[in-house]
């Protein structure tokens, strides 16, 4: 009988502390409803809904020593943004976060803030940052949530500096990327770029952002890294952002964000706040903020571009050449027919800062433009091997007078380009006015290529004019590219059967001294700690630049 009691007793103090649990009144409501349910308003509520569902992207009901998911920085020009990256908080949780570094063998509190409820992140600003060392740092949530990291010195007194490039995180492969973390942490890159699609789960961010961080957080614990949403990160199948206007459907082809802008600006501050301030920080339409900026790693001069933000929609501004918008299938139609007066891509905003950053060369080596995806139409084949597209309107080739302006202001910099997006990795030299005059760009594998695959392969099935007979792959040499683009092909890595997806990450090294370039393309599981560890077919790759005159042009070396 007195068994019974207590077992009475526990069961009522359990349903009772349940009860209350699901009685708690959140502190703020969220600004958007249908989105982002996993982490707003009764989120543990949400949390109890979905547990055990095989829809479920992750449980956010954490133990309370874990809340603290990650930390993610940069540091540039003597100022420290670092994100702390939290679990969402109950109710009657203290919002505080605190900074501590270790100085002289001992933690420090530096800084606090608050949390912000909508996102569950904060960033911390530290100005007159000391580049020249090694920092310890942790985050601390409570009495025990605790992440700590690595806030590493400026690696200017390196000859080499390195970067790692990815993107496209498939939602179709939820596991925990550990030969990423392995292979990354081996090549120890000082910088790392996620470019974009880091979720794929478009009405969920919060919690597909912290998996995401769960899967990559040990590859920027300790070194710095940046984060750039795409069309998917922001709900979107595609994005032509067009000034941050209102668009009409998540295919967003007539232009803007289909959700709440408290939405999107929710996923941007997340994914952005940690990045250095933007060149121009004034908002484009529905409040929606901007993040363009440039980043000096080791005397790299990476300029971070929203190739998305500004540009047109195609809906309704150019003739539909195919059964969507922006998607062309006939082969005989006029590139010109699309090039309209008044259609935009980076717009004049982005342009300017281009224009102005790449003349500053004051403690630059190698300048770099980093954004979401390429400036040409770099595949034939989407979705399906048969299913042959002449040409893709999401991609930065169009509108073509655009892509034209963005390139030249790149080769005047003597910049190279680094981006993602489409599922294949490519490194082309662009043409402006002719072939071979523009900078050199590298596309970086998928992450996870099975969501949708892509191939560079040509309906005819011919190599390029100009092939170096010395490159293994066939489909190299000059092309235009289905809206008309002159590029040259130099490497790709096509889907070759479910064993050979070439998912993977790009690896890029800057020599200073040399003036060089170097591209490498890993396979994910390749375990590159081997020493017959073989990058893709095709790479590596290196390119110089001449500087004999002002133009700083760049040849890619002889293939032996």
């Amino acid at each position: 009988m007195k068994n019974y009691r207590i077992l009475t007793l526990l069961l009522l103090i359990v349903l009772s502390l349940t009860h209350c649990k699901k009685a708690m009144i959140p502190p703020v409501k969220a600004p958007f409803d249908n989105v982002d349910k996993y982490a707003i308003n009764d989120w543990w509520n949400y949390a109890a809904k979905v547990r055990g569902t095989k829809s479920m992207i992750l449980d956010l009901e954490v133990p309370r020593d874990e809340v603290v998911c990650f930390g993610i920085y940069t540091t540039h020009k003597k100022v420290l943004k670092l994100t702390a990256q939290l679990f969402p908080l109950y109710p009657d949780e203290t919002r505080e976060v605190r900074l501590e570094l270790k100085k002289d063998g001992n933690w420090i509190e530096v800084a606090s803030q608050k949390v912000n409820d909508i996102g569950w992140s904060t960033t911390f600003r530290i100005e007159n940052w000391d580049e020249t060392n090694n920092v310890p740092y942790r985050l601390r949530h409570g009495e025990n949530a605790v992440f700590e990291g690595l806030i590493r010195k400026d690696p200017i007194n390196k000859n080499e500096i390195s970067a790692a490039l990815l993107s496209c995180n498939s939602n179709k492969d939820r596991g925990m990327r550990e030969e990423f973390s392995r292979n990354i942490n081996y090549l120890d890159p000082d910088v790392v770029f996620f470019v974009g699609d880091q979720s794929y789960d478009h009405k969920e961010h919060t919690a597909a952002w912290l998996l995401f961080g769960l899967q990559f957080r040990e590859v920027f614990r300790n070194r710095p890294c940046v984060t750039m949403p795409d069309d998917h990160d922001i709900g979107q199948y595609n994005l032509w952002g067009e000034g941050g206007k209102k668009a009409s459907s998540m295919t967003g082809d007539d232009g803007g964000y289909f959700f709440s802008p408290e939405y999107v600006k929710m996923v941007e501050r997340c994914q952005t706040a940690h990045l250095p301030d933007p060149y121009d920080p004034i908002p484009v339409k529905q409040g929606i903020g901007v993040y363009y900026t440039n980043f000096l790693v080791g005397g790299i001069d990476f300029a971070i571009i929203e190739d998305r933000k500004f540009k047109s929609g195609p809906k309704g501004k150019i003739p539909q050449q195919g059964p969507r918008p922006d998607h062309i299938i006939d082969s005989n139609y006029d590139p010109k027919s699309i090039d309209l007066e008044g259609l935009t891509l980076l717009g004049e905003r982005q342009l300017k800062f281009l224009q102005d950053w790449g003349q500053n060369y004051e403690g630059v080596a190698i300048k770099s433009v980093v954004s979401a995806t390429g400036f040409c139409g770099g595949a034939h084949r989407h979705g399906k091997f048969e299913n042959y597209l002449h040409a893709d309107l999401d991609c930065n080739g169009w509108p073509q007078t655009g892509r034209n302006k963005a390139l030249r202001l790149l080769a005047d910099a003597g910049a190279v380009h680094l981006a993602g997006d489409q599922h294949l990795a490519t490194l082309v030299q662009h043409g402006i006015d002719e072939y071979r005059d523009g900078p050199f760009a590298f596309v970086s594998p998928a992450i996870v290529n099975t969501i949708y695959r892509r191939w560079w392969h040509p309906l005819d099935e011919k190599s390029g004019n100009n092939k170096d007979p010395k490159n293994p792959l066939e489909f190299t040499g000059d092309y235009q590219d289905g809206l008309g683009n002159k590029i040259t092909m130099h490497a790709y890595a096509n889907v070759e059967g479910p064993e050979k997806l070439n998912d993977g990450f790009g690896f890029i090294r800057f020599n200073k001294k040399e003036k060089s370039v170097k591209f490498e393309s890993w396979a994910r599981f390749t375990d590159v700690t081997k020493k017959e560890a073989k990058e893709m077919e095709g790479w590596p790759r290196t390119i110089y630049r001449n500087d004999s005159d002002e133009s700083m042009t760049w040849t890619i070396d002889t293939l032996k």
